[in-house]
C-alpha cells in the first residue's frame, strides 16, 4: 500500500501463527509497517448511523476487522472506547479479539495499564498468554509508576511471546513538561530501562510508543533502541506526516503507524475502508 506521496507502507502479514515482533522482523526494511485502530467513537458510530451502544461497537468493529483483513497485519483496538460500555463492552471486545486473531490478525490493546505487584500481574494475566480471557498479542502500558512496576507484566509477556509498547514519549503536548522533565530527561531514562531489561533477558518483548509529532525524539528513540519497534502516534489529526518520518531510519518497518478514525471516516462499507487502507 501507498502513504502520501507514493511513500510505501507494510501490511507484513504473515499468518497467525507468529507473534508480533516475528511477523514485524519478517517484513521489508524498506517500508513503514501499518495498522488499522478501531475506535468506535460516539462521533464515528453516529456517522455510520449506529447506535451509541455496545451493539453499534460491534457492528463498527467487525467491519473494521472485514476491511483490515487480507490488507495488513495489526488491529489496535482502543480499548476505552469499549470499556465505557460496562460489561457489555467488554464482551464486545473479548468477541472482537477473538475474531481478529482467528483471521490471522495481531491484535494490539491500546489500554495503557500501570500499576504494581499483583495489580500489574492481573492485568497481565487478563491479557496476555493462551489462559487470558482477551489475548491479544500486544498491549500498551505506562511506566509512570516505576519501570520496575511493570515487571510481572513484562514476565508474563516474555513467557507468552507478546510484545509490550511501553508509552515513553507521548504525542499529546500535556505529556511534555513531566516527560522532558530532568537530566537525563525522564523519556531517555525509560529508554534506558527497556535497554536494560531487553539486554537481561535475551529476547525481545518491548518497544515504545514515541509520538511521531517530533520526529527528533522519535530518531533518537530509533537510534537508543536499534532492535525495538515503535508504535509512532501523531500522524493526520495532530499534525504529523508520513514525511515526518520516512527518513528516520533505513530500517522502516520498526515504525508502525496508526490509522483509526481517518479510515472510518470512510465507512461504512467495508470495501471503501479497504480501499481507503490501500490509498493511505
Amino acid at each position: 500500500m501507498r502513504a502520501d506521496n507514493n511513500l510505501p507502507i507494510a501490511s507484513c502479514r504473515e499468518g497467525s501463527n507468529m507473534s508480533l515482533y516475528e511477523v514485524l522482523s519478517n517484513a521489508p526494511r524498506s517500508e513503514l509497517s501499518v495498522c488499522v485502530g478501531i475506535d468506535p467513537t460516539p462521533t464515528s458510530l453516529s456517522a455510520w448511523g449506529l447506535d451509541d451502544t455496545a451493539k453499534g461497537a460491534r457492528k463498527f468493529a467487525l467491519t473494521m476487522l472485514e476491511a483490515a483483513a487480507d490488507t495488513v497485519s495489526l488491529v489496535k483496538p482502543q480499548v476505552a472506547y469499549f470499556e465505557r460500555f460496562g460489561v457489555e463492552g467488554y464482551a464486545v471486545l473479548t468477541d472482537v479479539i477473538k475474531e481478529a486473531r482467528q483471521m490471522g490478525l495481531l491484535v494490539l490493546a491500546d489500554a495503557k495499564r500501570g500499576d504494581i505487584g499483583s495489580t500489574i500481574d492481573a492485568y497481565g494475566a487478563a491479557w496476555l498468554g493462551k489462559t487470558a480471557p482477551m489475548q491479544v498479542d500486544a498491549i500498551t502500558v505506562t511506566p509512570y509508576l516505576g519501570f520496575g512496576s511493570l515487571a510481572p507484566l513484562l514476565n508474563r509477556a516474555h513467557d507468552a511471546g507478546a510484545y509490550v509498547f511501553v508509552v515513553t514519549r507521548s504525542s499529546n503536548p500535556e505529556g511534555t513538561e513531566l516527560q522532558e522533565h530532568g537530566n537525563p530527561k525522564i523519556w531517555h531514562k525509560i529508554l534506558d530501562d527497556i535497554a536494560d531489561w531487553e539486554q537481561s533477558r535475551g529476547n525481545r518483548t518491548i518497544g515504545a510508543v514515541v509520538g511521531a509529532t517530533v520526529p527528533s525524539d522519535l530518531k533518537y528513540a530509533l537510534d537508543r533502541l536499534p532492535e525495538a519497534y515503535f508504535l509512532a502516534p501523531g500522524i493526520g489529526q495532530q499534525g504529523a506526516t508520513y514525511k515526518d518520518v520516512i527518513g528516520l531510519t533505513d530500517d522502516r518497518k520498526r515504525i508502525i503507524i496508526s490509522s483509526s478514525r481517518a479510515l472510518a471516516a470512510n465507512g461504512p462499507k467495508a470495501s471503501d475502508i479497504r480501499a481507503a487502507i490501500y490509498r493511505s
